[in-house]
């Protein structure tokens, strides 16, 4: 089984769509150990940090020109500048600099072409249902487990609602997403600055960010699935590249065009790269977590609520102690970390992680968790030796649209995150008045709560998934407040 290399640990995929039958192939091999940039002559991206007004930040461009560096990207709204060089001594020269706060490589490889994801293969999608449901609702055993087949009698949600999908593009022709797509608020961030033309934003190698939009927004229109608030609004933000790699000036990128352009909510459905953890206490990484942490305040202040999944490495993000994931775009290896390091962007005050459960409701055993981090809960399949969903075909992924008018399943934290953005679409659109943190009060309140279970955790009884769950009823580190319900969401006079 292979996870979506958007958070980078192996599950489940498989494809569905028009023609023939297959399963997906895993996830392209990291990328290869990259020699230094002065070696090498090729540049690398920093993040620079200075004082957020136009003063400052025009300062701190010249002083990159004269460090021998160039400008990408400036963002004085926040006071970053992202920059390119190719000396290894650029960083440390600015680093001098009493106008600049702090400076941060972005990753540790080089700028280069990078690698392909992944291939998908198909199989045929059956006649709409006699029923009247979608012709694939039987196979979406994660919609009724949240209610969304009750939700939809009384609320589809409200087209006032968008929903910025931060991920590797959407397929903008689907037939199940071509009404939810706004073409006017999609860019993509993967220059370092919104490119805003119609094919920039199109996935290329990664289905991923089409099947999270599905799960949000797809269509109830008789053809394949539907998904949870087909009423609303979704722009593509394109922050993942071919790789399958979402470096800090993407995300940096997506969360000031968020704000910018009056987003409702965000979901993220991924780490920033290259580092699983990015630690205070490393001049880089310190760096970037300030810099994409104040993309995200910027994100908050203008009114957007941003959602985020936990992890598919069934780490316990309130117990920290090792990372062997980075970084991920040269040679990984393994490292102490402790409270400081920090997964970007589910770690950051404000965002609202999301942890995995299975068709039975039990924690999925790759998902991530930690009390107190974990906000809500909400699908993202399992192992069917763990947890097999009672459907037609019995897989134990995430069925939803990926590009080509196809359809096909993936499983992970991935997977849930975008199941709560449905959620929360819901609540803001029988809500309209409702802030980002009432709408957070909301998203917690409506949640059905899920106690912890008895003992130590241990999926197929081998100890190679356990894990241990603290907290209470309503507040624990599997499920945080509870799995989501999208009935409780649309039902106004229920919250």
């Amino acid at each position: 089984m292979s996870v979506p290399r958007i958070r980078r640990s192996a599950l489940l995929a498989a494809g569905l769509a028009l023609v023939t039958a297959g399963a997906l192939a895993g996830p392209a091999a990291g990328a290869a150990v990259a020699a230094t940039p002065a070696a090498t002559g090729q540049p690398m991206n920093y993040v620079v940090n200075t004082k957020a007004n136009h003063g400052q930040t025009k300062k701190a461009e010249r002083e990159i020109e004269a460090a021998g560096g160039s400008v990408v990207a400036s963002y004085e709204q926040i006071g970053v500048v992202i920059a390119r060089s190719g000396d290894p001594g650029f960083a440390a020269r600015l680093r001098q600099s009493k106008t600049i706060d702090s400076v941060g490589a972005s990753r540790t490889a080089g700028i280069q072409a990078a690698d392909v994801e992944s291939t998908v293969e198909e199989t045929a999608v059956p006649a709409a249902a006699a029923d009247g449901n979608e012709p694939l609702w039987a196979n979406q055993w994660d919609m009724r487990q949240i209610g969304v087949d009750q939700a939809h009698k009384s609320a589809l949600g409200n087209r006032d609602v968008v929903v910025g999908v931060l991920d590797s593009g959407i397929d903008a022709t689907h037939e199940d997403l071509a009404g939810a797509v706004d073409p006017a608020l999609s860019a993509s961030c993967l220059s370092g600055r919104p490119d805003t033309s119609w094919q920039s934003w199109q996935p290329t190698s990664s289905s991923h960010g089409t099947h999270v939009a599905g799960t949000i927004a797809a269509a109830k229109n008789g053809k394949g699935i539907e998904g949870i608030a087909p009423g609303v609004r979704v722009a593509a933000v394109k922050v993942v590249d071919n790789g399958g790699f979402i470096y800090p000036e993407y995300a940096i990128c997506g969360f000031v065009w968020a704000a910018e352009h009056h987003f409702t909510l965000t979901n993220n459905s991924y780490y920033v790269d290259p580092w699983m953890f990015n630690c205070a206490g490393d001049p880089d990484q310190g760096a970037v977590s300030e810099a994409v942490r104040r993309a995200v305040d910027y994100s908050r202040r203008g009114g957007v609520l941003n959602v985020a999944a936990a992890g598919n490495e069934n780490i316990d993000l309130a117990h920290k102690t090792v990372d062997v994931s980075s970084p991920d775009d040269t040679t990984p290896g393994g490292r102490p970390i402790d409270a400081s390091c920090l997964d970007l962007p589910a770690e950051l005050p404000g965002v609202i992680a999301v942890s995995a459960i299975g068709a039975k409701g039990d924690k999925s055993y790759f998902s991530s968790y930690g009390l107190n981090k974990v906000a809500v809960s909400a699908p993202g399949g399992d192992a069917t030796a763990f947890q097999a969903p009672d459907t037609p075909d019995r897989r134990g992924g995430v069925l939803s649209t990926l590009p080509g008018n196809k359809y096909g399943y993936m499983s992970g934290t991935s997977m849930a995150s975008p199941h709560v953005a449905g959620v929360l679409a819901l609540l803001a659109s029988t809500h309209p008045g409702a802030n980002a943190e009432q709408l957070r009060s909301l998203l917690v309140k409506q949640a059905d709560p899920h106690a912890c279970p008895t003992g130590v955790f241990n999926p197929g009884g081998t100890g190679a998934y356990q894990a241990t769950c603290e907290g209470t009823l309503t507040n624990n580190g599997f499920y945080g407040a509870g799995v989501v319900n999208a009935a409780k969401a649309a039902d106004a006079w229920r919250n």
